[in-house]
């Protein structure tokens, strides 16, 4: 055997036992007369020792050869260790090492395999082999592993089905590009990706599934970021004869489950605010409820006096910034410049000192007494000490740049602190949105969302104001998880599609599967998908997603390890009837 213990979990119990370990050269320090060797596994590091006046003089001379990341089998007797380490489990003993083989060699590393590496993300991504050695990816893929666990026990237990769904389906439009494979058998023809299971979970609800889930890779060729890849994980779920609340509750359950167990945190019931509420208070629709600086809207205050940015303005809207009522000039015009930027669009803002003797000092003070910055202190919720930032524009366009000022700041101050939880659902999101460019509704979530049965009647008259029955959960200012119920009658289906622009040959012909099985007494039902990409990262306290994901992509989606995505041979694209047209 190659081993008979790991190199994490021998101590002191262990002295005078022979054991066999096997693993890789994390460093080693030679000392002339005994050298130690680091030996390092998946679980932990060993300390070895080779002694000239105890080794086997053929062991010690092979060890002053071992370089860093050679793979080693040792032998030897486990002892106590002179100089402990009470940083490690395996501090307090060392190996006597009386025979070892080198099982392979290794040339020396692009970068140092340590917690803190000199490698740069770019050649740790191409060596991404090499990166995994390292503590920091080890454990974010462990923890990947925990969190995936946990998920599957808790679902079993609620009598949860795990049910695989296909991977070469049909393109259906889902609000983003889909990625497509030739099919050589169907000369022309294509299969898509799926970007996520949807129809092929309510398919399994209309088999009679009744609690189906599946951890299961999903696909979009659209724009990357830190958050985002071109194939991420999902924890996809369907539940039959099932309402909102019935579905709230029991993923709100996990997510407490999962809190629990993987962080020792307990939570009591998730706030609920509308889709509404959260872009009035907030500027966006997964709000980070970890700080205050909630939006107060000054339109009443603001507008009877003669500055003529905030009498044209949609909307003049502010927040309250805690303790920073002393900030510089030079620091507030960082931040203003900051507004401005293209990424915020900002055109400038204004600020109100709230000084601790109770009076005010701004930057409109010619237009605005100390009533009035007394009123917008009110409205905000500014005490002494603070300062009061005021966006002002059309409204949408200013909610946004508040709330990405907003989540700046919070950042800057400390305030989103990765230790501390704080989920909430979204509901009665709009049912559909306009788009100006096709010039036409589009459906907010996907097109099989159920309207709020009590909105029906609005679809002829006024569609932008139609609810739908979906939710969002929003962890710490991320959407983690977001469903709805479903359409589950060709009738209503039907006319979604017409309301969403489809020609009924449209309709037909990419859903007409959906559309057939609905003929068939298909249940009430609906659903939710959590991002587990996301979930994991934000449990694991981090923004991005690359760390808990084994082999990720670059922002330009590339896997630069294997050098994906490449050209293929000619004789392939001539066997799949494609021709190239790289004009």
């Amino acid at each position: 055997m190659y081993r008979s213990h790991n190199c994490g979990e021998l101590n002191a119990t262990h002295i005078n036992t022979e054991v066999t370990l096997s693993g890789w050269v994390q460093k080693s320090r030679d000392k002339g007369f005994m050298n130690w060797v680091d030996l390092r596994d998946r679980y932990g590091i060993t300390q070895l020792m080779f002694d000239e006046s105890r080794s086997d003089k053929t062991v010690f001379e092979l060890a002053k050869t071992l370089g860093r990341e050679f793979v080693i089998q040792v032998k030897g007797m486990v002892i106590e260790r002179e100089a402990k380490n009470k940083n490690i489990p395996t501090g307090e003993i060392e190996i006597l090492v009386t025979e070892m083989t080198i099982l392979n060699a290794s040339i020396t590393p692009p970068f140092t395999i340590e917690d803190e590496t000199d490698g740069g993300e770019d050649i740790r991504m191409k060596y991404r082999y090499l990166d995994i050695r390292r503590n920091p990816v080890k454990n974010s893929l462990l923890f990947r592993h925990k969190v995936a666990m946990e998920v599957r026990k808790y679902l079993s237990d609620l009598d949860f089905c795990e049910v695989e769904t296909p991977y070469l389906i049909k393109s259906t439009p889902e609000g983003a590009r889909d990625f497509v494979v030739p099919s050589r058998m169907n000369e022309g023809q294509f299969y898509a990706l799926p970007q996520s299971p949807q129809t092929f979970k309510q398919l399994l609800m209309v088999g009679g599934m009744d609690k189906y889930f599946q951890i299961v890779k999903c696909f979009r060729d659209e724009d990357l970021r830190a958050d985002r890849q071109p194939e991420f994980t999902q924890i996809d779920c369907e539940m039959a004869f099932v309402e909102q609340e019935d579905i709230l509750n029991v993923f709100e359950g996990l997510t407490r489950h999962l809190l629990k167990e993987i962080k020792g945190i307990e939570v009591e019931k998730f706030p609920r605010i509308t889709y509404d509420y959260a872009m009035r208070t907030y500027g966006n629709d997964k709000p980070d409820i970890r700080f205050g600086m909630e939006f107060g809207e000054l339109n009443e205050y603001a507008k009877h006096k003669d500055f003529p940015v905030f009498n044209a303005a949609e909307l003049v809207v502010a927040i309250a910034v805690p303790g920073v009522g002393e900030y510089s000039r030079k620091e507030i015009d960082a931040l203003i410049e900051w507004v401005k930027r293209p990424q915020v669009g900002a055109s400038g803002m204004v600020y109100v000192k709230c000084n601790e003797d109770g009076t005010y000092k701004s930057s409109v003070d010619k237009f605005y007494d100390q009533g009035d910055l007394s009123n917008w202190a009110k409205v905000t919720g500014a005490k002494a000490g603070d300062m009061i930032f005021v966006l002002s524009g059309p409204a949408d366009k200013t909610r946004a740049q508040l709330s990405a000022l907003r989540m700046e700041l919070a950042t800057r101050l400390g305030l989103r602190n990765p230790a501390e939880f704080a989920p909430l659902w979204v509901i009665d999101f709009p049912l559909l949105e306009f788009d100006e460019e096709s010039g036409r509704y589009h459906a907010m979530h996907h097109p099989f969302t159920s309207p709020k049965p009590e909105d029906m009647h609005l679809l002829e008259t006024d569609p932008k104001s139609v609810r739908a029955n979906a939710y969002d959960m929003v962890l710490n200012g991320n959407e983690i998880g977001g469903g709805s119920i479903r359409i589950h009658d060709k009738a209503t289906q039907a006319l979604m599609f017409k309301y969403l622009g489809f020609t009924e040959e449209e309709a037909r012909n990419q859903f007409g599967f959906l559309m057939d099985a609905f003929q068939f007494g298909a249940p009430p039902h609906g659903g939710l998908a959590f991002g587990l990409d996301r979930l994991v990262a934000i449990l694991g306290g981090q923004e991005t997603i690359r760390d808990f994901i084994a082999f990720p992509k670059n922002n330009s989606g590339r896997d630069v390890m294997i050098d994906a995505p490449s050209s293929i041979d000619e004789s392939q694209l001539k066997e799949l009837h494609i021709q190239l047209d790289l004009k």
